[in-house]
């Protein structure tokens, strides 16, 4: 019961919150209780219920949209956080075994925060991947505090900053030579940061509209309601031209037709938008089996000009891994979405290239840009509007932010419900709509920095890192 309550405190750390002297206390509280376990089957259900506690705080919003869908997804509504949790909650025995057999001290703490983050990195991709609440994402504090503290990023990713954060919080248990240290790595990585931060950028001239038209969720598919949410979203269009815009992003499947085969609803787009590239969420059919989450590059009532397809889906949303065969799909899709075939460039003329994700795919760092072809910028659309006014949407966005330092690009983030927002490529935001908001933003679109160094050298990096923690761990506690 300990630990799994200092698992719940450790959560205060997380987005919103960000209470981040909250880890001062959890992390060495939850290393004294693996001092106490005794046995390996009594570390591991230590580790677990830390994890558990941990997750089930950070993730209570999964729940809500199956609350949407209450009359036939009842049953699941008093599992579905829980289960989540308790999964993800086994990540946590792996730093916990890692030092059952190392002695206390400094070098036992370089084991653990190796193999927490190497744990981190595993759950990016095992069993699909849910790279979602890690601990480098508590340092996404919203305002210029924020931005100093998550600079590191382009050169370690979010990982890296997970690695630090639990050096950091371990450093008390080592009294005023602990302290001081923690307080002396704060101040240089504040320097770094703001250091960073003073690179000029230089602008496009180019403005973006992200349009948010806060539709409910679930929808409404009748003939009337698709219709009135068609013209809802001609009309912010054209607001969005009138303030100057040179592209206009819709959120992820905002159009109520099929914009990659439906001709008269692209005349009646260009009736409105003329020539002007629109970066529109919308469905695909391939065929009766084949149904994808798409981004359509429309410009006048000819054929796209390009299609990206989400190939980053969400498990039980979207598709149904293959290791868990429960049916929770609807009929409708007649088993989940295709997936598309990985990053990709779009080019359209007059705009610089970009890096389209939609939804879930911006929470995978290093796998989303296709680096051989770096783009100029990246474009999200996504429906965060399944998760009400809880703290999944808040999380969401801020993972956004995160990977806009991480490769150095600046990032247009279109929501149905908000947070829609332009970064700049250090991960401030320049502009923003709240959400659950209706309204168009126009925002000028900043420049792109050279490749960072975590672009250039990919996952590689932090995992390195943590191997090198693991080691160098262990060789001090041999030695000291």
């Amino acid at each position: 019961m300990r630990a799994f309550l200092w698992g719940l405190a450790a959560a205060l750390a997380l987005p919103p919150v960000h209470f981040l002297p909250a880890l001062l206390f959890s992390l060495p509280a939850f290393l004294r209780l693996l001092d106490e376990a005794g046995s390996v089957k009594r570390t591991i259900y230590t580790a677990w219920c830390y994890g558990f506690g941990l997750a089930i705080a950070g993730l209570y919003w999964i729940t809500e949209p199956v609350l949407t869908e209450a009359s036939t997804f009842w049953w699941l509504v008093p599992f579905a956080a829980p289960a989540l949790s308790a999964a993800v909650a086994f990540y946590t025995i792996i730093p916990a075994l890692a030092v059952r057999w190392v002695k206390p001290g400094f070098g036992r703490l370089l084991v653990f925060a190796g193999a927490w983050e190497l744990s981190n990195i595993a759950q990016q991709f095992w069993f699909s991947g849910f790279p979602w609440n890690f601990w480098g994402t508590d340092w996404t504090i919203p305002g210029r505090l924020g931005d100093v503290f998550i600079q590191p990023a382009a050169w370690v990713s979010v990982h890296g900053l997970t690695l630090a954060t639990v050096i950091l919080a371990g450093l008390p248990m080592f009294g005023r030579r602990g302290l001081a240290a923690l307080v002396g790595i704060l101040a240089l990585w504040a320097s770094a940061g703001w250091l960073r931060l003073q690179t000029p950028v230089a602008p496009t001239g180019l403005n973006i509209a992200l349009v948010q038209p806060n539709f409910p969720e679930p929808p409404d598919y009748s003939r009337p309601a698709l219709e009135a949410n068609w013209q809802r979203m001609l009309a912010m269009s054209n607001a969005g031209l009138q303030a100057g815009a040179n592209a206009i992003i819709w959120p992820e499947a905002t159009s109520p037709w099929l914009l990659d085969s439906d001709a008269g609803a692209r005349q009646q787009l260009a009736a409105v938008t003329g020539a002007t590239p629109v970066l529109a969420g919308s469905l695909r059919v391939e065929s009766n089996t084949d149904f994808r989450n798409s981004l359509v590059v429309v410009a006048g009532p000819v054929p796209a000009l390009a299609v990206y397809d989400k190939w980053k889906l969400v498990p039980f949303g979207e598709y149904m891994p293959k290791w868990l065969p429960l049916k929770i799909i609807p009929d409708m899709l007649d088993g989940g979405f295709t997936p598309g075939t990985g990053p990709e460039n779009i080019t359209v003329d007059g705009l610089p290239p970009f890096a389209p994700m939609i939804c879930y795919e911006d929470v995978f760092p290093g796998q989303m840009i296709d680096e051989q072809h770096r783009p100029a910028w990246i474009v999200v659309i996504t429906d965060d509007a399944w998760f009400g006014d809880s703290a999944g949407p808040h999380q969401h966005f801020i993972n956004a932010r995160l990977r806009a330092v991480e490769e150095g690009l600046p990032l247009a983030r279109a929501g149905n419900s908000g947070i829609s927002a332009m970064f700049d490529p250090f991960g401030h935001v320049t502009a923003y709509l709240p959400l659950d908001a209706q309204g168009v933003l126009v925002a000028p679109l900043p420049g792109a920095l050279p490749p960072t160094l975590f672009s250039r050298l990919g996952l590689m990096f932090p995992a390195i890192l943590g191997v090198v923690a693991v080691f160098a761990g262990k060789l001090v506690s041999r030695w000291i």
